[in-house]
């Protein structure tokens, strides 16, 4: 099974319509989500991903095969 990990279609919906991004999307399994209700990070949060972003310019980051294969992993439990 292979996974492509895409930019996400974001929606404006009326609540009543379907809206044409949905319409265009594949068949599939969606996660969908408000954006209006995002909550915001937590200081620690905050800091976790500016430590992430670190590690990446340090080169430190995870390669691109090991990242699908671990997801994979968590997907198929």
């Amino acid at each position: 099974m292979i996974y492509t990990w895409c930019m996400a279609t974001v929606l404006k919906w009326n609540g009543k319509d379907l809206p044409d991004e949905l319409r265009k999307l594949p068949e599939g399994r969606y996660v969908i989500e408000s954006l209006d209700a995002v909550p915001a990070l937590t200081p620690e949060e905050e800091q976790g991903l500016e430590e992430a972003l670190k590690a990446l310019d340090r080169g430190e980051g995870a390669d691109l095969e090991e990242v699908r294969a671990d997801l994979d992993a968590l997907l198929r439990r």
